[in-house]
């Protein structure tokens, strides 16, 4: 009759246990033959921290003074779009419209009020840029001025990728009516950029 013995499969069985223990090892160099190329992957971040804005000078603007059946204009002063979000297709659009309500002196009656379509827009081209692109002014010159009665395009980068800025020194226009009252007209020009 044949006697167990319990110490020995307790002993084979420890064993087999330590053999499927799994080391884990340190990450190791990379190795490599003489005249071989030995690559390492190296990572980092570029950061977007500013986004796409645009920046208008702080009014009141005086555009000048003139009968009615003339036409009164001067420049806005610097209207700059920085773009900072590091794009890879780094495109805008910057866009004017006068606000509702048109010019108005007095009580702002309808005889003291100068509709938005007198107003005239142009940008004529950026007085200086930064980037790479395409920027492209909304109204090169002022035989291509355009009514503030309707969003116009300002300025546009077309083309171009990573940080960039435009500014531009607009100029507007107001063909005062031959029935407009004496007066301090006052209106508001919006700019805005996507």
């Amino acid at each position: 009759m044949s006697k167990s013995r319990p110490g020995i499969c307790l002993t084979g069985a420890a064993a087999l246990v330590a053999a499927m223990v799994v080391v884990a090892l340190p990450a190791q160099a990379g190795t490599c033959p003489a005249s071989t190329t030995c690559p390492t992957t190296v990572t980092f971040t570029v950061t977007a921290p500013g986004g796409l804005t645009i920046t208008v000078p702080d009014g009141p603007v005086n555009l000048g003074s003139g009968a009615p059946g003339t036409q009164i204009g001067g420049q806005l002063g610097p209207v700059t779009v920085s773009d900072q979000r590091a794009a890879l297709t780094a495109t805008w659009t910057a866009t004017v419209i006068a606000a509702t309500g048109g010019f108005t002196t007095g009580g702002g009656t309808a005889a003291e009020t100068i509709p938005t379509s007198a107003a005239l827009y142009w940008s004529g081209p950026a007085t200086a840029t930064t980037g790479t692109g395409t920027f492209v002014p909304g109204q090169a010159n002022a035989a291509a001025a355009q009514t503030l009665g309707v969003s116009r395009t300002a300025s546009s980068k077309t083309t171009g990728s990573g940080n960039n800025s435009a500014t531009w020194n607009p100029t507007v226009l107001i063909n005062v009516p031959d029935q407009a009252v004496a007066g301090v007209y006052t209106g508001t020009v919006n700019h805005s950029v996507a």
